[in-house]
């Protein structure tokens, strides 16, 4: 997922990013017994929905006692029961006794800003809480790491299902393992065939890879040939920050130097990000849109075809679906990108202080396990994280509709065998953030000098991060 980005990581996948979408999306079950339940509920409507739940009993969830199980997501994971594959709805058939409720939001920067508030004060958190790998240091760092429950030992997660290094994110210096891999984010580049054919560029996605294989500035360069002929009130891509995340994606060191400290202001990974950004940024091939804004302008770009490119880690693909609508069925594509990379991915974990831990780390067992994967990934297209569903030929042979024949399974599955994973700093997300939301997005829409934005990136940091 989803980043935000931030799948988008997301994407960048918003963001992969991933994380996207937008909505709140309420598990399917029964409603509270009685008024003084309703009234928590209401009362708990907030971003993360994180009220501990007002059902009462011991947390076991055993015999015939009903219990809501909270989640708080961002972006597309892909449980849901209306857009996704309806896994809410399979646990609870077979858990009579649970309820589960979903609650999801567009940004994950302030998602993760409110849980790390509410982790501090030990309330108001949701049962399962879905943690970015941009923040995954971070949680699992001195402070907050002891504030999850140790998924390797509650809930029945086998771990050795999961790829070596997602399990090694999510573990803390003393051995525990805070967070279950949901998907990782292989990199592609998602394309509006017929925006393409209008400005007489290929369409062919072997063609469409051609025009930028090996180099991100080729990427630049065939945005800057589609701008000449561009259908009218269209560009070459979506967003600035978007082409950063996902340039950065592909380079061996990002945020933080070898050690995981954070270094950015010398990182060649966001030298190379930033300058292609603020030239795409400044030569006018991008929409100029925020993504994952609260406003939906960006969702919006998708179903107008406002754009005719995003980079598109796997989880990005659910957000093409969701947003694009059906009215552009068949119309998107998916080529290989111009390097390797991987933006996003996410992690179920359970916080201590939640009313029923115990049955929610079984839930976040479950929703993570390889038949949970396979199934996420046959409808909202998320790379799994575990071996053996990555390798499998329901994830190699997958198609999702939306996309037509496009040979979806194979594209990222491909992608995800060039992932080298780049060290994590715990300001990962936030630096990101600053990046892209207070300096590209200031060039793109304001017009600020690269200069002045890089230096207001710099004092951001400096002001609100403690190294």
């Amino acid at each position: 997922m989803r980043t935000s980005s931030t799948r988008g990581s997301t994407r960048g996948r918003a963001t992969h990013g991933r994380a996207a979408g937008g909505t709140t999306t309420p598990g399917a079950g029964r409603r509270r017994r009685t008024a003084l339940a309703a009234t928590a509920l209401a009362a708990c409507a907030t971003l993360l929905a994180g009220c501990a739940d007002g059902d009462g009993g011991s947390g076991t969830g055993g015999g015939d006692e009903q219990i809501t199980l909270r989640i708080g997501t961002f972006g597309s994971f892909g449980y849901d029961n209306e857009k996704g594959a309806k896994l809410y709805a399979e646990y609870e058939k077979l858990h009579p006794n649970i309820k589960i409720v979903e609650s999801n939001v567009a940004d994950g920067q302030k998602y993760w800003d409110t849980l790390k508030l509410r982790l501090s004060r030990n309330s108001g958190l949701a049962d399962i809480q879905a943690i970015e790998v941009g923040y995954i240091a971070e949680a699992t760092g001195p402070t907050m790491g002891p504030k999850w429950v140790d998924l390797s030992k509650t809930g029945g997660a086998d771990t050795s299902a999961y790829l070596d290094w997602k399990v090694k994110q999510a573990t803390t210096a003393d051995g525990r393992v805070i967070g279950l891999g949901t998907d990782i984010g292989p990199m592609a580049i998602c394309y509006n065939k017929d925006l393409f054919a209008k400005a007489k560029l290929p369409t062919e996605r072997e063609k469409v890879a051609q025009l930028w294989a090996g180099d991100w500035a080729k990427f630049v360069a065939t945005g800057k040939t589609y701008q000449k002929a561009a259908p009218a009130g269209t560009t070459f891509h979506d967003s600035a920050g978007g082409l950063f995340n996902a340039v950065l994606s592909s380079q061996p060191q990002q945020y933080a130097d070898d050690k995981g400290e954070l270094d950015w202001e010398n990182s060649p990974g966001v030298k190379k990000a930033w300058d292609l950004a603020v030239d795409a940024a400044r030569s006018g091939i991008t929409a100029k849109l925020r993504q994952f804004d609260e406003k939906g302008t960006w969702n919006a770009g998708f179903k107008n075809s406002r754009f005719a490119t995003v980079a598109c880690p796997s989880w990005m693909t659910g957000i093409i679906k969701d947003q694009a609508g059906p009215a552009n069925q068949g119309k998107w594509d998916i080529a290989a990108p111009p390097v390797a990379g991987n933006w996003g991915g996410s992690f179920l974990a359970v916080p201590k202080a939640g009313k029923h831990a115990e049955e929610a780390a079984k839930l976040a067992a479950w929703l993570t396990a390889p038949e949970q994967h396979a199934k996420v990934f046959g409808v909202n297209g998320n790379i799994p994280s575990t071996k053996d569903t990555l390798a499998s030929a329901a994830v190699q042979d997958a198609k999702i509709p939306y996309f037509g024949d496009t040979p979806v399974g194979k594209i990222y599955s491909a992608a995800a065998a060039g992932i080298t994973p780049a060290p994590v700093s715990r300001h990962d997300g936030q630096v990101k953030t600053f990046i892209t939301d207070n300096g590209i997005l200031d060039i793109e829409q304001r017009g600020t000098a690269p200069d002045q934005a890089w230096n207001n990136v710099k004092k951001l940091i400096e002001d609100k991060i403690d190294q």
